[in-house]
């Protein structure tokens, strides 16, 4: 026993249950049917990568958070971060296979090293969606969108979606003759929310070396009270009407026209961190619970593509963080706690009806209910203990008397409802009753 192994997991890693699993799965098959509506196609793309594909348009940040290591071929490699920078590279790849605009989707695990805390690990899932090939108001939109009704498809409809050009910004900051700091800045304005208005302008003044510099970023963050108000402003601060101004005035107007506009607020510190960004940029929150941060978010990045590709391609997406997400769910209450995917739990009360309670499941899987038959002949509270923890909705007991008349007593296990000595058909009937 000495030589035992102590069974153990890294910090920020962790293992689902079941119930965890079921819930993950449920959402992502939601999400999954919504980006196909919108006429998204899957991917997939190694979870490794060359560090240099992963980090050459990335800051020092970034590259803390990375697991990097020389594999056994000593060849410098990477876990990638997030679904976008490999999808770049992807599209460079594979360019003359593609059709544009492509539309992708992309579920699965990224990993990051950074500090584990509520909501956030370092193995998680993100659900992509990108277009590139286009650089239209129209596909700025359609990301916009699609994140809301995904959300909207698995129950979360309190929202608000937090956009911003960067673009504007950059014009903003070029009139104050701060473009070489642009990225340094960017980055403090993505702190807001996390460390405070103080603290960034702090930053602000050690960057621009002027506290006055540093008020008029502050002023042009804090934006007005609603979205055109905002719009208007910033866009008068950075210069005067221009492309990015009027392409934000667009996707307001499509907001408008498909009636979804409460749903969006123009926040004018939503910068997002990624250096690869260059046009519109969001952030999604929960109003009950806006502590957790941003459970979806993106951005357009018209020129991330072109680090592996002399054709530029313009691109647009948007990444559900589940993991998070999941989380602010869980203490909101919110999730169903499933134990399983069954309907029906058919209880074994005699060995020798072994083979008919087979007969029993098929006859109710061809109906599209899905069923197990209880495997050994345990007390029947040992059984209804299993059966529970799965929360499992329908019971079926079928004594030896039962069989030979094929009849059989339908128990609802949540309101202990009895239907006796009814026919397969009739339970189904009553199974299938919504």
């Amino acid at each position: 026993m000495a030589n035992l192994i102590q069974p153990r997991i890294l910090k920020g890693f962790r293992d689902i249950l079941p119930i965890g699993e079921i819930e993950r799965s449920t959402l992502q098959e939601k999400i999954t049917k919504v980006y196909r509506s919108f006429g998204f196609v899957p991917i997939d793309t190694p979870v490794l990568e060359y560090s240099e594909i992963l980090l050459r348009k990335s800051n020092g940040e970034t590259e803390k958070q990375v697991f990097r290591f020389m594999d056994n071929g000593k060849r410098d490699v990477a876990l990638r971060f997030d679904l976008t920078v490999p999808f770049a590279r992807f599209v460079a790849q594979h360019e003359s296979e593609l059709y544009f605009p492509f539309k992708r989707y992309h579920i699965a695990k990224v990993w990051r090293g950074e500090k584990p805390q509520a909501g956030r690990y370092r193995e998680f899932v993100q659900c992509d969606i990108d277009t590139v090939g286009s650089d239209s108001a129209s596909s700025d939109f359609e990301i916009l969108n699609v994140m809301k009704t995904a959300l909207e498809a698995i129950g979360v409809s309190d929202i608000t979606i937090k956009v911003n050009h960067r673009g504007i910004f950059n014009k903003f900051l070029t009139k104050l003759n701060l473009s070489e700091k642009s990225e340094d800045i960017l980055r403090s304005v993505d702190k807001l929310a996390k460390v405070g208005e103080t603290e960034v302008k702090k930053e602000l003044i050690e960057i621009t070396e002027s506290e006055e510099t540093a008020n008029e970023i502050l002023k042009y963050i804090a934006g007005d009270k609603d979205f055109d108000s905002t719009l208007n402003m910033i866009e008068e601060m950075s210069g005067g009407v221009s492309a990015e101004s009027n392409r934000m005035r667009e996707i307001r107007k499509m907001m408008i026209a498909a009636g979804i506009e409460s749903t969006f607020k123009l926040d004018p510190s939503i910068t997002r961190g990624l250096d690869y960004y260059t046009g519109i940029v969001y952030e999604t929150f929960l109003n009950q619970l806006p502590t957790i941060g941003s459970v979806c978010s993106g951005g357009r990045y018209d020129n991330l593509a072109g680090l592996y590709m002399k054709n530029k391609v313009p691109g647009v997406g948007a990444s559900i963080g589940l993991d998070r997400l999941i989380a602010g769910l869980e203490e909101l209450g919110k999730l169903s706690q499933k134990g399983s995917y069954l309907d029906v739990e058919i209880f074994c009360t005699d060995e020798q009806l072994s083979v008919h309670y087979q007969k029993i499941a098929a006859i109710l899987r061809s109906n599209n209910i899905n069923v197990e038959v209880f495997p050994d002949c345990k007390k029947m509270n040992q059984q209804y203990s299993v059966t529970e923890g799965k929360n499992i909705p329908w019971g079926i007991i079928i004594d030896k008397e039962s069989a030979e008349k094929n009849i059989l007593t339908l128990k609802n296990l949540k309101t202990r409802e009895q239907y006796k000595d009814i026919s397969v058909e009739d339970a189904i009937k009553q199974i299938l009753k919504k």
